[in-house]
């Protein structure tokens, strides 16, 4: 099974290093979310693995092999790096077909990498035609059209509509679930968490996580619960001996940081105080991020100034 095999990576430009002995495994069969904020090494990651640049030290290799070895690339490795990079003149289908016959890819596949991207209704338009949604499209169409066992996504979802939106979403889900090694870099936290099985998070250069989705939301935040009951300063008391915390929230109910339902609720049941409401609060893959990254990040804005004095 191919996967993408990055070695103790590094990179240097001018005497900065964009990244830093930086190693991990995107395998078969799962999706794995590349994060990090502005500057961490994503982009540079990408365009070593994919031949663009050369690394000052350490490997970037697909199936053992670097991108340059490979024989037919395009059939094994897809990328979508810049969506505007198609040349504007052209029609979508002829932009397409230069592809395929560069790869030696029959021309049939651009018919059908056209329909399942869902712009075969506009493959004779010209390129500079499109939005940004329709050529975004167009990229991962480019991306496809080798029917690649490795796939490198920049920023996939970038100018589509809420539809398209759930439409890669998907689209990266299958391609996973047939075996393939699929790799996307985004900031939008909300969608990395409904495609991604599998996290790397780099930060100025460096690792800082190679994790399950699961195990990353769960290791950089707190549980929490939410409750209602008509006993508060006996639920108060209880919870504070099993080693909790209560806070009254103004809307009736009590928010217990570092508690999961499975503790409250039968803790309740033996004291006999009622429960008229327990949910959990579910931690966001934002909030572990951020909590990850706060130390992190290269390029900060300060707080408006009304807003420090309001504070």
């Amino acid at each position: 099974m191919t996967s993408i095999e990055i070695r103790d990576l590094t990179k240097e430009y001018g005497g900065r290093r964009a990244l830093d002995a930086v190693t991990f495994t995107v395998r078969p069969g799962r999706v794995t979310g590349f994060l990090g904020p502005n500057g961490a090494g994503k982009s540079t990651t990408m365009r070593l693995v994919l031949g663009l640049d050369r690394p000052t030290s350490g490997t970037a290799t697909i199936d053992g092999q670097p991108y340059a070895a490979l024989d037919e690339p395009v059939r094994h490795v897809g990328a979508l790096l810049d969506a505007g990079a198609a040349h504007g003149a052209r029609t979508a289908r002829d932009h397409l077909r230069a592809l395929a016959a560069a790869g030696r890819i029959p021309r049939g596949r651009v018919d059908e990498v056209l329909e399942t991207t869902g712009i075969a209704s506009v493959a004779g338009r010209r390129i500079r035609t499109f939005s940004l949604g329709m050529r975004q499209r167009l990229g991962i169409a480019a991306a496809l059209l080798g029917d690649p066992r490795v796939l490198l996504l920049d920023e996939p979802s970038n100018g589509l509509d809420p539809q398209g939106i759930i439409w890669i979403r998907e689209l990266m889900r299958d391609l996973a679930r047939e075996g393939r090694a699929v790799l996307v870099s985004s900031h939008l936290m909300g969608e990395t968490a409904a495609f991604a099985d599998h996290l790397v998070v780099l930060g100025r250069g460096r690792l800082l996580a190679d994790t399950g989705m699961r195990e990353f939301v769960d290791g950089w935040t707190t549980p929490r619960v939410r409750l209602r009951t008509t006993e508060g300063d006996r639920l108060r008391a209880a919870l504070a001996g099993a080693g909790f915390t209560p806070v009254a929230e103004e809307d009736g109910r009590w928010s217990v940081d570092g508690a999961r339902v499975e503790d409250v609720g039968p803790l309740a049941a033996r004291e006999g105080i009622p429960l008229l409401e327990l949910a959990a609060e579910e931690p966001s893959l934002e909030e572990a991020y951020l909590a990850l990254t706060a130390e992190e990040t290269e390029y900060t804005t300060a707080r408006p100034a009304a807003a420090v004095q309001e504070a």
